[in-house]
């Protein structure tokens, strides 16, 4: 992913009865009574989560009325334990951050980069998981060495591309979103391809003739060794909630359920070993 850019057992009462409207509905929450919340925090609407969703499978989805993907789960799960509807606020990828920072959603989800600028605007939540480098061929390469004697493209922004620069020279091609990449990898113009894993799984999951692996660690690229943290933005001023959201994270970690959500959308499970919290400079 570029820059821009869960408790084991049975699904709890309030999540079956959580319900997801859209932003600026008058309706009435739908969690059960006597519903009782692991935390305590403020939500712009009392009884809702409002959450900034933009299109972007496999992390975030809200199509036919229905929120989906890894970081949609997560926070459905959250919000049932503290007895909260989802109120969705669709934006586009490039609006969810100000909507979290300017007071119209509570919290952002899609698959966001723990950054040093985003902290300086936005609280970040400690890390959910890791978006770790994908690379895509017919032979499921895994090893950047392996790459070096092939023509390879990769999307711009993301976090390896310096480095893979250096290691590639000319027979990198950098391209501006991963259709175009994927367009001249059909066509045989490049051998493989680099992008984020979940980006690329989902990309490619109907088509059989390529596969897609996690790269291995290289000490030529840091981005492969040490892939970026995943975090949900929420807003400065509420630091009960930054706390509410770790303290579940911490807990669906400890049970098992995010790497049960994680591999649900085809990402690894050692997805989930983020490490200690780091920023992305």
């Amino acid at each position: 992913m570029n820059t821009r850019k869960i408790l084991v057992g049975g699904t709890s009462i309030a999540l079956l009865a959580l319900s997801l409207s859209a932003c600026g509905g008058t309706a009435e929450s739908s969690v059960a009574k006597g519903c009782q919340p692991a935390s305590t925090f403020k939500t712009i609407s009392a009884g809702f989560l409002t959450v900034a969703a933009p299109e972007f499978p496999p992390f975030s989805s809200d199509k036919d009325g229905k929120l989906t993907g890894v970081d949609a789960d997560i926070i459905k799960e959250f919000a049932a334990k503290n007895c909260l509807d989802i109120k969705v606020e669709a934006t586009s990828y490039a609006g969810t951050i100000p909507a979290v920072q300017s007071g119209r959603a509570d919290v952002a989800i899609g698959c966001y980069y723990r950054t040093a600028v985003r902290a300086d605007i936005v609280s970040l939540s400690a890390p959910v998981y890791t978006d770790e480098m994908g690379i895509i061929s017919e032979s499921g390469v895994k090893d950047i060495k392996e790459l070096e004697s092939m023509k390879v493209g990769t999307v711009d922004g993301y976090l390896w591309v310096p480095d893979m620069k250096k290691v590639m020279g000319a027979n990198l091609t950098i391209y501006p979103s991963a259709v175009e990449m994927q367009a001249d990898l059909k066509a045989g113009r490049i051998q493989a391809g680099i992008d984020g894993f979940g980006s690329a799984v989902q990309m490619y999951k109907s088509d059989a003739k390529y596969k897609v692996a996690g790269a291995s660690a290289d000490a030529r690229v840091i981005a492969s060794k040490e892939p970026a943290q995943i975090g949900f933005p929420i807003g400065k001023d509420n630091a009960d909630m930054t706390k509410a959201v770790d303290s579940s994270i911490a807990a669906m970690k400890s049970s098992g359920k995010i790497a049960e959500i994680v591999k649900s959308y085809g990402l690894p499970e050692s997805a989930v070993e983020t490490g200690e919290p780091r920023l992305v400079k």
